[in-house]
């Protein structure tokens, strides 16, 4: 399992930054990638990229194991349509449908492993169970 780079505290801070309406570079990107590691400790794996340029990218999801060359399984979103699948605002399937998230390969779908907060995250992110 990959090691946190964001400091939680740091993480939430930036998260609840952005959600509220920050849009400055440091906030944004600190919130991605925050939850971004969140995702990579909740579904461990290689199988699947989640890219949400231009701040960060994970490999997550059991199954076969990735490692050169243009992955199999891949994920790509901005940054906002990141934070708002994360925090519940947006839906998986929404998402596709309004080509928010570009999804290629079969294990491509992160539909059941999000949202990765709940709406008492103001408190502090509560799992997803």
């Amino acid at each position: 399992m990959a090691r946190r780079r964001v400091p939680e505290a740091d993480g939430i801070e930036a998260l609840r930054s952005a959600v509220a309406g920050a849009d400055d570079r440091q906030t944004v990107a600190t919130a991605v990638r925050y939850l971004l590691e969140e995702l990579a400790e909740r579904a461990p794996g290689n199988s699947v990229e989640v890219r949400v340029p231009p701040f960060g990218a994970t490999q997550c999801v059991a199954g076969p194991r990735h490692t050169r060359g243009t992955p199999s399984n891949v994920i790509e979103t901005d940054p906002h349509t990141w934070i708002s699948l994360a925090t519940g605002s947006l839906s998986w399937d929404d998402a596709l449908a309004e080509a928010k998230v570009s999804a290629s390969g079969v294990r491509a779908n992160l539909d059941g492993l999000l949202p990765l907060v709940r709406g008492s995250w103001l408190g502090g992110p509560t799992a997803n169970t």
